[in-house]
Parts: structure tokens; C-alpha cells; sequence
């Protein structure tokens, strides 16, 4: 069973500690950290546990083996390097960071401090995605052509001016952090590394805060191609559909957390000419979320430096560092190749340094 700290207590925050508490054998809460605690005492009451208003002190905490960052973007790399040198295992909300260099940092920390590191992406849990990967792992859906997806949302309209979500530091490209790193992950769970990104982002709908209105081409390494668009200034929807040489399979709903159905239509060999009808595939519910932390304390229990092996996490922040580079200049991006074991050189001097000093030591109340 790993101990762990809920670092952040806003409305995603208590989302976690309500999937997991009393209710998985592999993990469970037992402190809670964040600036205004009178803001979390009754939620931490209800689950019997205590609060911190210094992330400090949960890093001293000997009870205490992991701490879960549902924080601000521009926290998490400095956030997590003072974690794995207390010797805590992290789980960090998405994205791990803004930008490649600081995302290898942190991922360099838990390597050399012997911690296990994890993303909260957890449609990779869903099950209709994990069929779609058995689909074209065992050549059901036939070569993989093309990949697509949206995922939109009032987002812009739920926070006021000066919330931390409208800070344009914060929310790069709009949607993107919020919204669409999720379906670049769910990407390159079923098709691979991406090699080049054309996007073109903009703020259409309000006069104030971060771009609304974000859409991208992507070129897989295997040939595949992809769109992605993340519209956070309408209503709210998610779709993704994987087209193969032999046919099509389409997941998505309102409630992007939990879709329990696909449709699935493909060719009769037979009969190429027919036209299919798309066939409803139905799924047994599941917690993304605890299924998400479970497999964060599986991999703590097991030593692994990164919850998903070979690196997604990092190329994932690769991407969404191509994708503002692209939008900024209006060009297509291609992708450095990278080592995924090259996170693992020491960490810097001045790096060192860097965490001492600057990581935000107060939780800022976490992602509401």
C-alpha cells in the first residue's frame, strides 16, 4: 500500500482522493496540502486525514511515501525535483511540463533518486482505447492511415480574469494543456511517436486570457497521419476516430471520463463493395482515476523510474513544445530525435540550485 500526499485540494484535486479513498488496496491518502487548508478541512475530515499549508512539510512527513501534484503547469517540473530528493515517488497531473529541458529534469531527479514518475493521463485506462491498441496490434483494423480527434469545452468562460488558467504562461496554445495534451497522449498510445506539427491557434471569443480556438496536423514516424482540435470556447464534446486499411473504430461522449461504448465498421473482403453498418461496443464501467493511481503504486512497488516505460510522458511535452513553435511561426515543426534515456545524465549545478530556490514550496491551492 503507498502512503501518499494530495498536493492541490481544488475540484480535481478532491476528484482523485474520492476515486482511491477506502476503496483501492494499492494506494490511498493520508495528508493533504495547500495554501488556505480552512478551504479543505471538511473534505480532509470526511476522509480522516490531516493538511499542510507548506509542501515542505509533506516532504518531511517519514509516513508519507508519494505525493500526487494537482498544481499549476509551471510548478510541476521544480515541484517534482524536490519530491524525488526527499525520496517521495510522484504522480503530476498533465502535463509533466511546459518545455522538453524542464520535463527531462524532473525526469532525471526521480532516475537518480530512485523514485518512481508518473502523468496523469488516464484515457490511457479507458477501455475502449485499450481494445483500439489490441485492434491494431493484432492487424483487426489493418495498417493505421489516419487519426483524428477533438476535444472541446466551455473552459474559457468558467474562470475569472485573474485565475490562473487564463495566464497565457500557463496555458500555452489555449486548450492544449487543459484539453488536448490528453488526446496527443491517447495519440501516441495507439500510433506512435509523432515526427512533425503544423497548428495555428487563436483567440476568437473573448477579449482577454488564453487562445479558445486550437487545431493541429501531426505526421506520425510511421507514416500515419493525424488532426487534433481543442475548441475551449463552446460546448462540451470528445472524439476520437482511428481509420485503418480495414476499416474504422470511433470512441467519444459528453463525459470524456467515462466511455464505456465504441462503434466499430469494417470491410467484408468478400464483399468490398457493401456498405457496413457501424457496430455498438459496450464496456463494463471503470475508474479511470484510481485505475490511473493503481498503476502509479504498482510501478512505485516495482522500482520503475517511469510509470509508462520508454518515455511517452517526455515526447508528449516534445509535441506540445512543437505545436506552440508551429502556431508562433506558422510552419511545420519537426521533432528532434531523442535518446529516451537521455534524461538520465546527472542534474546540473545550477540546477540544483534552481530547485532549492525556486520550486513553489506553498501549494497554490490546486487545479480547480
Amino acid at each position: 500500500m503507498i502512503n501518499a500526499a494530495i498536493v492541490g485540494l481544488g475540484r480535481w484535486g478532491q476528484n482523485l482522493v474520492n476515486h482511491v479513498q477506502g476503496k483501492s488496496d494499492k494506494i490511498r491518502f493520508v495528508a493533504g496540502v495547500l495554501r488556505h487548508v480552512e478551504r479543505a478541512q471538511d473534505f480532509a475530515a470526511k476522509y480522516g486525514f490531516p493538511l499542510y499549508d507548506d509542501y515542505r512539510k509533506a516532504l518531511a512527513d517519514p509516513k508519507i511515501d508519494a505525493v500526487v501534484l494537482v498544481t499549476p503547469h509551471t510548478l510541476h517540473a521544480g515541484q517534482i525535483i524536490a519530491a524525488a530528493r526527499a525520496g517521495k515517488h510522484v504522480f503530476t497531473e498533465k502535463p509533466l511540463a511546459l518545455t522538453t529541458k524542464t520535463a527531462e529534469e524532473a525526469a532525471r531527479a526521480c532516475a537518480q533518486n530512485k523514485v518512481t514518475l508518473a502523468v496523469g493521463y488516464n484515457w490511457r485506462f479507458q477501455p475502449a482505447l485499450q481494445e483500439i491498441r489490441s485492434m491494431l496490434d493484432d492487424g483487426r483494423l489493418g495498417k493505421l492511415l489516419h487519426i483524428e480527434g477533438n476535444f472541446c469545452g466551455p473552459s474559457v468562460y468558467w474562470n475569472p480574469k485573474d485565475h490562473w488558467r487564463q495566464q497565457r504562461k500557463e496555458g500555452p496554445a489555449g486548450g492544449m494543456t487543459g484539453r488536448g495534451v490528453h488526446v496527443v497522449d491517447a495519440m501516441i498510445y495507439l500510433a506512435g511517436r509523432i515526427d512533425n506539427v503544423y497548428a495555428q491557434s487563436a483567440r476568437r471569443a473573448l477579449d482577454f486570457g488564453i487562445d479558445d480556438t486550437t487545431s493541429m496536423l501531426f505526421k506520425f514516424k510511421s507514416g500515419a497521419s493525424g488532426y487534433l482540435s481543442t475548441i475551449i470556447a463552446t460546448a462540451e464534446t470528445w472524439r476520437m476516430q482511428v481509420f485503418g486499411s480495414n476499416g474504422w473504430v470511433e470512441v467519444g461522449d459528453v463525459e470524456h471520463l467515462t466511455t464505456w461504448q465504441m462503434r466499430v465498421c469494417l470491410l467484408d473482403p468478400d464483399n468490398i463493395r457493401e456498405r457496413k453498418r457501424p457496430q455498438l461496443v459496450t464496456f463494463n464501467d471503470t475508474s479511470t482515476e484510481r485505475a490511473e493511481l493503481e498503476h502509479f503504486a504498482e510501478a512505485a512497488e516495482a522500482g520503475k523510474s517511469l510509470a509508462v516505460a520508454g518515455g511517452d510522458e517526455l515526447h508528449g511535452v516534445a509535441v506540445l513544445e512543437a505545436i506552440l513553435k508551429s502556431a508562433k511561426s506558422g510552419r511545420i515543426v519537426k521533432l528532434t530525435a531523442r535518446n529516451p534515456a537521455a534524461w538520465i545524465k546527472p542534474i546540473s549545478s545550477r540546477l540544483e540550485s534552481n530547485a532549492s530556490n525556486n520550486v513553489m514550496l506553498r501549494s497554490p491551492g490546486g487545479k480547480e
